[in-house]
């Protein structure tokens, strides 16, 4: 299984995805150029589609939405699927609509590699329950594609100091998970994103790291270039 997931597809002061070139680009290297955009966390599917083929073309991929034609059998015609971030809640229910969810996992299982970004990057945790974004519609279940046994949580900001807001921060929310699940979750900072290699799962990216959330314990910083494989046992 072959994985590259992103906290955020956009660095401040960068074009699209252009903080991960590299990374995408040994990704999909050996695969050939095809790549399967699943465009259904954001509305419009077209304009979606043409930011993220023109970002990729440099890199020299071909960028076809599963929305052309028949979402299944793109997926399965591509080296790699990407897919991109926006709203978790519609993006779940999507994939159910069009089979999408069971057909992308069953790609990845047969060697496509995976792309994803924030809402993208959610899904390849079992459940969407650790996503940051309101449910604006109703999937049929939080059930997601199980690429990795650990939840996520990108875009996962520290407390502010001296910040005025009163709701809960990013941690205290991800406690209030840990209330009702044992299943660890991994907080990726902006800049940052998790490798997986079949068994060995890696953090990249930049050098805000991250954060590993487990029941009943403290968080544990993580460091650019640590060894997570242990999260896959």
């Amino acid at each position: 299984m072959d994985l590259l997931l992103l906290s955020n597809s956009t660095a401040p002061g960068r074009p699209y995805l252009a903080h991960a070139a590299d990374a995408v680009l040994e990704l999909a290297a050996g695969r050939g150029p095809r790549v399967a955009f699943v465009p259904y966390a954001l509305a419009d599917h077209d304009a979606y589609t043409r930011q993220v083929a023109e970002a990729l073309a440099p890199l020299g991929l071909d960028v076809v939405g599963v929305h052309a034609g028949d979402p299944v059998e793109v997926v399965r015609d591509a080296g790699t699927v990407f897919v991109g971030g926006g709203n978790t809640f519609r993006l779940v229910d999507a994939l159910h609509r069009t089979g999408l969810l069971d057909a992308v996992r069953a790609a990845v299982a047969g060697g496509t590699g995976y792309l994803g970004s924030s809402a993208g990057t959610n899904i390849a945790a079992p459940t969407l329950r650790t996503t940051n974004d309101m449910p604006i519609v109703e999937p049929p279940g939080f059930g997601t594609l199980a690429l990795v046994p650990f939840q996520i949580n990108p875009h996962y900001l520290d407390p502010v100091p001296g910040d005025l807001h009163q709701g809960e921060t990013r941690e205290e929310r991800i406690r209030q998970f840990h209330e009702e699940s044992a299943v660890p979750v991994v907080g990726l900072r902006e800049g940052t994103w998790l490798r997986r290699r079949d068994g060995v799962l890696t953090l990249g990216g930049s050098p805000a790291g991250a954060r590993l959330f487990r029941a009943g314990e403290p968080a544990v910083e993580l460091a650019a270039g640590a060894d997570l494989s242990d999260l896959l046992r």
